[in-house]
Parts: C-alpha cells; structure tokens; sequence
C-alpha cells in the first residue's frame, strides 16, 4: 500500500483535476476524509441531497486509494428494475431463467479488486439488503443458477439522498446494513451552505469546453447574485446554469440582466427580450426570440414532422438521463417496448455511450 505522502500527492493531484471542487471549511473537510477513507478498506456512506457531486467523491475516493488502477463500477440502485437487480449484482449462469442465453458477470465480480460505487442504495429492495449483506460479510457472490461461491474482494462505497435512520424506523431499510455501510460517513452539504465555493464552480464549469475557445465572463455583480440564490437543484443545477450561459452569452460579459433570465430558464429567451429591461442576447437567439415575442405562433411555416422528432429525441434522452443509463428502465418510463426504444435510439443517433445496461 502507499505511503501516507503518496496518498497526500494523489489527493492534491485530484484537487488539481477539480474533482472536489472549492476551497468552503465543507469542502476542505471532506477531501480530509477523502484521504482519510482512501487509506483503509473501510465502507463508506456517502449521504446528501440530491446534485451535491456523491458520485464525484466516490470516483474521488477510489482515485486517492491503492485500487485506483483497478475498476471503477458505479451502479444505481434506484434505476435497476426490481426483476433484475440481483442478476445486475451478482451474476448469472447460462439457462437460470428464461432469457439467461449466456452466463453474466455481474457488478460485484466486474468490481473485483477495485471499487463498487451503489447510489440511491435507500432504494434497494429489503430481499436484496439480505444478499448485499451476506456479500459484505462474507466476501462471496454466488450467480443465478450456481451452486459455487466466487470470492470478491471490493471497496463499497454506498450513497443515498434519503435519511436512512428514518427508512430503518419506517421498516424500509435494514438496520444492521446500515450500521455495516456507515463505518466511515461522508456528508455533502448543500451549494446553498458553501456558497462561497460558488466563484470557483463557476470557473470550473466554464472549463469544461461548453464555449469552446470563447466563454461568457461572469461580472462580479453576476457572482454575487449566484451567490445569494438558494439552489435547490444544488451543484448541478448550477452545472446547468452556466451550460445556458455559455450557449447564451458566448464570449459576452453576463451581468444582472443576464442573469434574470439564466435564473428563469422556463421564461426562455423570448420572455427575457420581451422584458421592460432590455437584455443584450446574441444575434441569433434574438432572431429566434424576438418574432414570437411579437407575433402569432404561426406566423411563419413549422415543420411538424422535424419538431415532433426532436422532442421525441429529447424526451428519450431524459428518460435515459433519469434511470441512470438503463435502457429497459427508460423504455418503461415511457411505455415502450425496450426493442422499439432501441430502434428510435439508433434512429435518432443517441450515443451507446448514454446506455449503461440493457
């Protein structure tokens, strides 16, 4: 295992890469336990709202470990149908039930050596908090279909949103999984508590590449009224926020009318044009929002046929985006076939990549 200066070096290197973002009294605490955590074979509970980055600090913790270059498997919980989870976990053998046309590895074995990440684990149903149990305490999955145990030797790393003490009152959640996943807590605080990392979050969002070579400038007016909304989306509703900036206000300063309507994305463009305080906007998202500001809907031709695709493409990206990945979880969200939502992904050329599991 490293030494403690190496595991030092790797935490600053990560720091480097804004993997945990800010510089808030929270943030400097938590990658103090990021370390902490990373130098033990401990489980750790990751717990806050939802959007506070409980992923990032996983990925975080296992790149600050001695696993960091075995994998790294994230799984949620919550977006595994019921029928299926224990196959996903586990495994299965070639011919355990109908459909099982091939044996699978499942999460537990692919993880081997490295670390499982389980989100949303307040969502696991309570027969498989059973098996995901034994599998902590014995260091053993056994497939659908086995009689043979494999030995396992992985880094769980659980999260959830929920207060899991109140799951365990409500009969929800068992009470000695989680007295076995929260040896080593990690609690994110919401943005609205760590506001001051707010500046930096932003700059670190412009980096991303959402204006290429020519991002918007956030004024220091802008920042302070960043600063003062309560963010109930939380990190990635600002993630999101500066992404409509940077499609917005390319390369232009955002300053207090700017942000009136960045804060009210459901207005759109044409309402901030439309508003008493004239709003500098890009000549092409004034060409687009001045006319319906003005005029009848239709005014000019639409084609139906391309505007209902598109928000077919759309609602089958955010069905994806919703059940992390999982495309049979999507096509129910939507009631469709999964053979069907695949063909209509294909068609609309939705990148695999967005699909983490059948």
């Amino acid at each position: 295992m490293e030494n403690g200066a190496n595991y030092m070096e790797t935490l600053d290197a990560l720091a480097m890469a804004d993997m945990i973002v800010g510089n808030s009294t929270a943030i400097r605490e938590i990658r103090g336990l990021v370390r902490f955590a990373a130098e033990t074979r401990a489980s750790v509970l990751i717990t806050g709202p939802s959007g506070t980055g409980k992923e990032l600090v996983a990925h975080a913790l296992h790149r600050a470990s001695s696993r960091a270059a075995s994998p790294f498997i994230a799984v949620n919980s919550g977006a595994i149908p019921r029928e299926l989870i224990e196959s996903e976990l586990f495994g299965h053998e070639k011919g355990s039930f109908t459909g099982a046309m091939a044996r699978r590895i499942g999460h537990f074995e692919a993880a081997n050596t490295g670390t499982l990440f389980l989100d949303e684990i307040g969502e696991m149903p309570l027969d498989m908090q059973v098996r995901l149990l034994r599998v902590l305490e014995d260091h053993k999955v056994r497939r659908i279909g086995s009689n043979d145990d494999v030995n396992v030797d992985v880094r769980l790393i659980a999260a959830t949103h929920q207060c899991l003490e109140s799951a365990i009152a409500e009969g929800r959640f068992r009470a000695d999984l989680f007295y076995r996943l929260n040896v080593l807590p990690i609690e994110l605080p919401a943005l609205a508590d760590r506001v001051e990392d707010v500046p930096m979050l932003v700059q670190h969002f412009l980096s991303r590449g959402f204006a290429s070579d020519n991002p918007p400038v956030f004024t220091d007016e802008a920042l302070a009224i960043l600063m003062a909304h309560d963010w109930p989306g939380n990190v990635r509703e600002l993630k999101n926020l500066v992404e409509r900036a940077a499609v917005f206000f390319q390369g232009m300063d955002v300053g207090r009318d700017q942000m009136a309507m960045l804060l009210r994305p459901a207005r759109s463009a044409r309402a901030a044009v439309a508003a008493p305080v004239a709003v500098e906007l890009p000549e092409n998202v004034v060409a687009l929002a001045a006319p319906m500001a003005a005029t009848p809907r239709f005014a000019r031709p639409m084609d139906l046929r391309e505007h209902l695709q598109n928000e077919e493409k759309r609602v089958l990206i955010e069905a994806l985006e919703s059940t992390g990945g999982v495309v049979s979880a999507a096509a129910r969200l939507v009631m469709l076939q999964r053979t069907t939502f695949v063909e209509k992904m294909k068609r609309y050329q939705i990148g695999r990549e967005m699909a983490l599991s059948a």
